[in-house]
């Protein structure tokens, strides 16, 4: 990766809270133009990660370059490049949407034609120009996290950062912020995202570094991070005989790299599902066994957390 494409660089961020150890020997590298994800459960460190990163905390140890900008020796010059979407709204309710604009457009240091030129494009960029000048405080959740979004946008910046910006909030407004994600890096912008949702990361990422317990346990693309898994699927079957019928007869089909059973249901370890999956319908038509479902899963992060922690993602 070339210096001249990095837009964010981190070394050895280390952060401690009196015995606990948030943050530990963090060191990751994001693209210019590039959406990367943080992804890990509730208290692995993610939030401490980016309040670091935007220079509201000191770190412990380490350093990191926003753009060029150490968040140590230039936090202004860092603050300057950096747009931030936190996990709590900050956001006024007693004023409308376009006077949440318009203050922090100032706090920018916006002022005059600027300012409402600025304020009305940011409105049409979070999809609530019709909803400008309703009072924050009866918007949807939703809603409030689309204008929180804004506020990070007002000044321009070259990378912003999001944090859990869909927790909380409806299946709509969920799908539209995860929109706008994508149409924010369509415009050249840098983007550091922070989720517990694996399928948000999968869906958004250009590359994805697993955090848990204050470390980065692996990075690399979706695609890579699944090949530490292997490129098995699962098939999870129930049938109308007992499972220990089919055990020895499905062992051998071909393409079969592992069968067991629990609790009334059969799991086969396959390397390609639409060739095995008629075989395995044919063997068991053959003993006289009918399968009354099917649950197919893709390698996914899922299953890499669990390959590399012994826990479910969101344990």
């Amino acid at each position: 990766m070339s210096a001249n494409n990095i837009a964010i660089s981190v070394t050895d961020l280390h952060k401690s809270f009196g015995e606990l150890k948030a943050v530990q020997g963090v060191s990751f590298q994001v693209q210019r133009g590039e959406i990367f994800s943080l992804l890990g459960p509730n208290g692995a460190g993610k939030t401490t990660t980016i309040s670091i990163l935007s220079t509201l905390l000191r770190p412990d140890q380490g350093d990191a370059q926003v753009m060029g900008h150490s968040i140590r020796r230039d936090p202004m010059q860092v603050k300057s490049v950096l747009g931030v979407v936190p996990q709590e709204i900050a956001l006024y309710e007693d004023l409308t949407a376009r006077e949440n604009l318009d203050f922090w457009g100032k706090m920018y240091g916006l002022r005059g034609a600027a300012l409402r030129q600025r304020v009305q494009e940011v409105l049409e960029i979070i999809g609530l120009a019709d909803r400008a000048n309703g009072r924050v405080g009866k918007f949807s959740g939703g809603m409030k996290r689309r204008v929180n979004i804004g506020v990070a946008l007002l000044h321009k910046p070259q990378v912003i950062y999001m944090d859990e910006p869909t927790v909380g909030i409806d299946p709509q407004s969920r799908r539209n912020i995860l929109d706008s994600v994508v149409a924010l890096k369509n415009q050249g912008m840098t983007v550091l995202y922070t989720t517990h949702y694996m399928e948000e990361a999968q869906e958004l990422s250009d590359h994805i570094a697993i955090m848990d317990r204050g470390k980065l346990i692996a990075g690399g693309t979706n695609a890579e991070l699944v090949q530490l898994v292997g490129e098995q699927t699962r098939i999870d079957l129930t049938l109308t005989v007992e499972a220990s019928r089919v055990l020895p007869i499905w062992r051998a089909v071909e393409g079969v790299a592992h069968v067991s059973a629990e609790d009334g249901r059969v799991t086969v370890l396959v390397a390609d599902s639409n060739l095995v999956l008629p075989r395995l319908f044919e063997s068991a038509t053959r003993l006289a066994a009918r399968i009354t479902s099917v649950d197919i899963r893709e390698p996914n992060l899922e299953a890499v957390f669990l390959h590399l922690t012994g826990r479910a993602l969101r344990d």
